[in-house]
């Protein structure tokens, strides 16, 4: 093959060089430095004049180039050409051979396939950053050249990338060990275990976004307030990576922390608010914050900028938690409300981030819309229907943003189970008739549930103990409750009066204050808090021995 025919088909500077052809260099002019015999005139000052772009041989330049060149031609891409460099990078390569069987070097790339669509479309391409056999790698340009005589061909550039690809590597690495770290962050500071409420059956589901999204700071939690309540919380760190994961576990224990004082939703929220603004006034969360009471059927919710709640009735209804939504927290300024929604035997509840609804292209009130109509269709255990939201949702290993559900039920009992799972209650109107009316009413609910009799005298005498300290200290209308669970045992009375009793200490010629020290000595748990309507509730709780029936 004559490479001067070759190269007098080339293209831009290459093509103008393949003039140099005409004009043979001298014998003593060749190689390093070499210029056209009739141009190797001299500068005024006796200085070599450098060489004419134009007049420059193509063959020295490319001899010359640290890049890796290979000239090909024909449909089976015969050797044409190679350079010093293509030479001392894979070895010799016999001309005229066709590059299939002399250049594994292009085939193990997969640039073979390449080269026939650079000669089809008579168009450059470029594939970037491969791997050689050399152990270096390569950003290689192919680029359609074409000759007379015979036919067309194709120029091979390589350019060593292996710096920018080594350094590209070390980067991506760190990242996938910053995202690890977040990961595990956030995973080590969500609940491991969810606690179980005793009316209600709970799963959750946390989901990272994929490899190339950083990990966000979503939360869930779940918290047993005792006296058959609980409450549920969802949150969402706006921001990425292990400062978002830091600022949401700080969040999730001042939430467990401010849910121990049995508050409204909204005086948590509250709460969190100002907490938020401390921890990173740059820093913003959603949160809903929901409590769940067996005695009202009902979910009191509050929500800072969060999603709205769904909750599918037993016949498949979907309701939307409407307002009131506050801003997020952090922002500070704003006085939340809370609302409620039913949450009767056989309900189901979701609560969830964005991730599970939001997508770029889509409005996300059609997202929270095609959550409902999941929603609507499953049925089975909470685990179950956490599972099919989230593939209903789309939700892949390399999805672009974290996704954090909750799901709630409360089940309708049926049959000998539902034996497990009694209330009793009494309305007081004061005066002392009351204490004697609560101790007999007590005594005969826990003798028809069948108690044995140690648990049944704690029963009656915290009754007791309870609407004696409300006669003392609170005012009408009382009430006096008993509640039964397949684990424990709950009495609980409310007043009038909003004043929270607390425990302490009686001097031993008192006549007063020892009810809730009792109390607290007999039962395994008690607690108080203020209601809705106004007054307080205090309650108590006693553990049934197994096979309580």
């Amino acid at each position: 093959m004559n490479f001067t025919r070759w190269s007098a088909r080339l293209p831009g500077t290459q093509r103008r060089a393949a003039a140099r052809t005409e004009h043979p260099l001298s014998p003593d002019r060749r190689g390093e430095g070499a210029v056209p015999a009739a141009r190797a005139e001299q500068l005024t000052d006796g200085t070599p004049a450098m060489p004419a772009v134009d007049e420059l041989p193509v063959r020295d330049v490319l001899d010359r180039v640290p890049a890796l060149v290979a000239l090909l031609h024909g449909p089976d891409h015969r050797i044409a050409y190679v350079n010093d460099a293509y030479t001392a990078a894979f070895g010799a390569r016999p001309l005229g051979a066709p590059a299939r069987d002399t250049l594994p070097e292009l085939k193990e790339l997969g640039l073979l396939p390449l080269l026939d669509q650079v000669l089809r479309s008579a168009k450059p391409r470029t594939v970037k950053s491969r791997k050689a056999p050399d152990g270096r790698s390569y950003t290689f340009t192919c680029t359609p050249v074409t000759e007379c005589a015979s036919g067309r061909g194709v120029l091979v550039f390589a350019t060593d990338v292996t710096d920018h690809a080594e350094a590209a590597e070390r980067l991506r690495a760190s990242e996938r060990r910053q995202r690890e770290t977040a990961v595990t962050l956030q995973r080590s500071l969500l609940p491991q275990d969810l606690e179980e409420p005793d009316d209600l059956r709970i799963a959750a589901t946390y989901h990272p976004g994929g490899t190339e999204a950083a990990v966000g700071g979503d939360w869930y939690d779940v918290i047993t307030l005792g006296g058959g309540r609980t409450a549920l919380v969802i949150g969402d760190v706006m921001g990425r990576g292990v400062r978002a994961a830091a600022v949401m576990g700080q969040l999730r224990t001042a939430v467990r922390a401010y849910a121990r004082l049995d508050l409204p939703p909204h005086e948590v929220l509250q709460l969190l608010d100002g907490l938020a603004t401390e921890i990173d006034a740059n820093q913003i969360a959603t949160c809903a914050y929901a409590v769940h009471d067996p005695n009202e059927g009902r979910l009191v919710y509050a929500s800072a900028g969060h999603l709205p709640i769904l909750v599918r009735d037993e016949s498949g209804a979907v309701q939307r938690a409407d307002e009131p939504t506050g801003p997020p927290l952090g922002t500070g300024g704003w006085m939340h409300a809370s609302g409620s929604l039913p949450l009767g035997a056989g309900s189901t509840a979701v609560l969830y981030t964005d991730g599970l609804v939001e997508r770029r292209n889509e409005d996300l009130d059609e997202g929270i819309a095609a959550l409902e109509r999941a929603l609507a269709g499953a049925t089975g255990t909470p685990q179950v229907v956490c599972d099919r939201l989230v593939r209903s949702a789309g939700v892949t290993a390399d999805h672009d943003d974290d996704v954090a559900v909750l799901v709630l039920q409360h089940p309708a009992r049926t049959g000998p189970d539902s034996d497990l799972f009694r209330n009793a209650a009494l309305d007081l109107l004061g005066g002392v008739e009351a204490a004697p009316r609560a101790r007999a009413f007590a005594s005969g609910v826990l003798t028809s549930w069948r108690f044995p009799t140690d648990l049944h005298d704690l029963g009656v005498l915290a009754a007791s103990e309870l609407v004696a300290n409300s006669l003392q200290h609170g005012t009408p209308p009382m009430r006096l409750r008993l509640r039964r669970t397949d684990r424990r045992l709950i009495v609980e009375v409310t007043d009038g009066d909003d004043h929270l009793p607390r425990r302490r200490r009686a001097d031993p010629a008192d006549e007063t204050g020892r009810g809730i020290a009792i109390i607290a000595t007999i039962a395994s748990n008690w607690g108080s808090r203020r209601t809705p309507g106004g007054g307080k509730a205090v309650w108590c709780e006693f553990a049934l021995p197994r096979g309580t029936g």
